[in-house]
């Protein structure tokens, strides 16, 4: 939950702050200059490349949590079997030794996107965050390519 509304209350002050340059562009335009209106353009540009980003990201985290949803009321997800330091973080012996077994189970049902939901978290307790991304993104496309009665 914590994650939920950090990711809330960053979203609304990228908005924010999305709205207030965008002014700024606005502003810049209406002054008529050449100069100006270049850099007014320029400077609208950049909050909506910002909000499609957002936009693109808002969607992976909703599907990435639609599927978790799904696992857990099928009893599918992870158990979190690692081991950590005194401090708290995953020993990275474990996580790698995990991810061994994780990366097996994907490659034996490549066209299961539980086996991939599975990997892209064992990517991320390994700290490889694109490579999770990238599985979650593959699990994501395998389950909305299955209907609801062949998931």
């Amino acid at each position: 939950m914590r994650a939920k509304i950090t990711y809330a209350v960053t979203a609304v002050v990228l908005i924010i702050y999305f709205v207030l340059a965008g002014s700024r562009g606005v502003m810049l335009i209406q002054h008529g200059t050449a100069l100006t209106v270049v850099f007014g353009v320029a400077v609208l540009v950049l909050p909506l490349i910002g909000l499609w980003f957002l936009w693109k990201n808002t969607q992976f985290v909703t599907r990435a949590n639609r599927l978790a949803a799904e696992l857990e009321a099928e009893g599918g997800l992870p158990v979190d079997e690692l081991t950590r330091t005194p401090a708290g973080r995953i020993d990275r012996s474990s996580a790698d030794a995990v991810f061994v077994r994780r990366k097996a189970e994907a490659e034996d049902a490549p066209d299961d996107w539980r086996c991939w939901f599975r990997l892209a978290v064992a990517y991320q307790d390994a700290r490889d965050t694109p490579r999770a991304r990238k599985a979650m993104q593959h699990a994501i496309a395998l389950r909305q390519d299955k209907g609801p009665a062949e998931a």
